[in-house]
């Protein structure tokens, strides 16, 4: 059953800048896994930004607690390369506590925009 929805959009410009800008601030929000392809090369700005907005719709889809931590809601792909959510720690205990069990995760980038989607499930 459906629990939750999230969806969110970013900027990727506006996103981009603020990566420039704050350099830590990719550690800061990124897996080490995250920040780079199967290939060992960065991810494109609109792949980071992308990444960014499933994090930001997860929260949303949790109803955004207080304390939880980027690192606790990565996006890993699959053998064919399609997103998927992995929570931990304080994403994991949230789901936990509202009875989600299974994420699903949708990205887009086009246009200069970055958008996900999360549904919660039980």
């Amino acid at each position: 059953m459906i629990v939750a929805v999230g969806i969110d959009v970013v900027l990727v410009d506006r996103f981009a800048r603020a990566l420039v800008r704050t350099p830590l601030l990719v550690e800061r929000l990124f897996t080490e896994a995250e920040r780079y392809t199967a290939g060992g090369g960065r991810r494109s700005p609109e792949s980071m930004a992308a990444r960014f907005a499933a994090k930001e719709a997860v929260a949303k889809a949790l109803g955004a607690p207080a304390g939880l931590h980027w690192h606790d809601c990565e996006i890993v792909p699959d053998s064919d390369g399609r997103p998927w959510l992995a929570v931990s720690g304080t994403v994991a205990a949230a789901a936990t506590e509202r009875g989600i069990s299974r994420w699903h995760v949708s990205l887009s980038h086009d246009g200069g925009i970055a958008s996900a989607m999360v549904v919660a499930e039980s």
